[in-house]
């Protein structure tokens, strides 16, 4: 197919958008990077822009030789692993249900569930449940309270109603119960929405703080997820360098960037593998109803 002039500037305008966002997106990136394999003197007379200067290793070499933070990493891939894997099962035996139209309350239900996303207890309310459940300090209070999101149980309950009932329909006359018909028809071809909502779910597990700000305390330090350090770290006032020993001026920032690049790459890596499925199956679980 000949495309006319008119539709080849077209392509290329957008083309040249696409660049420039892009661009906009990796500098950030490719900025923290540089100042994070930078030496100290560099960055303090802000000569870093997108390549390193003065190439050391000494942030990363702290970064990796600190205990808390490469088992907190650790602690971190196995929280999110989890956390995902929880949320998944959580969305889709809540969304499985609601796809059936002989459900009774089946409309009250989605209405009760729909309001949860404009409305809730607030954090105090959400403390003083946690307390009363006994699951402050506990692994549990990372894992329970955000297994679900009815933002996401949407999605794939639209992606479920995108498969025809003809199968379904099948293989009940072959005698399969709901469960079968879950794990045998519904999840094999859901394999789109399942791995974009475990892009969704990982990442916001990956790059979630506040409820251990909330409900862990400095006595179960090992509970503590990556990007709480990064918190503290970023928040904090003082000279990181002082506070861990260093003498050297700047070398606070390269470290504090070494952490980000070690807090972010690891959820950037997984992306790839699940691009093919991404765009799929969220124009799918979005638009099918």
């Amino acid at each position: 197919m000949i495309k006319s002039n008119k539709t080849r500037r077209g392509d290329w305008i957008f083309v040249i958008i696409c660049v420039f966002v892009a661009a906009i997106c990796l500098i950030p990136m490719l900025n923290l990077a540089a100042r994070s394999l930078s030496s100290s003197q560099a960055l303090i007379k802000h000569e870093v822009s997108i390549l390193p200067k003065g190439l050391n290793f000494t942030s990363y070499e702290y970064v990796f030789g600190n205990a808390k933070y490469v088992k907190s990493f650790f602690w971190t891939v196995l929280l999110t692993f989890i956390c995902t894997l929880v949320s998944l099962t959580m969305t889709a035996i809540c969304a499985y249900p609601l796809i059936f139209h002989k459900l009774r309350g089946r409309g009250l239900i989605n209405v009760l569930i729909t309001i949860t996303m404009f409305f809730n207890a607030g954090t105090i309310p959400n403390y003083l449940l946690m307390k009363k459940l006994d699951l402050l300090n506990n692994a549990l209070v990372l894992i329970i309270p955000s297994c679900l999101s009815v933002y996401n149980m949407i999605i794939m309950r639209s992606f479920f109603y995108g498969i025809p009932e003809s199968l379904r329909e099948s293989a009940e006359i072959d005698g399969a119960n709901y469960f079968t018909i879950l794990l045998k028809i519904y999840i094999p071809l859901s394999k789109p929405v399942f791995a974009t909502l475990a892009l969704f779910y990982a990442v916001g597990r990956w790059n979630g703080y506040s409820d251990a700000l909330m409900y862990i305390n400095n006595k179960r330090e090992d509970l503590y997820p990556l990007q709480y350090y990064l918190y503290n770290i970023l928040k904090s006032q003082s000279d990181l360098s002082a506070q861990e020993g260093f003498s050297t001026p700047g070398l606070n920032e390269t470290i504090k960037s070494a952490i980000v690049m070690f807090s972010t790459v690891p959820i950037l890596v997984v992306y790839p593998f699940l691009q093919k499925y991404f765009i799929h199956g969220v124009t799918l679980g979005a638009v099918k109803e």
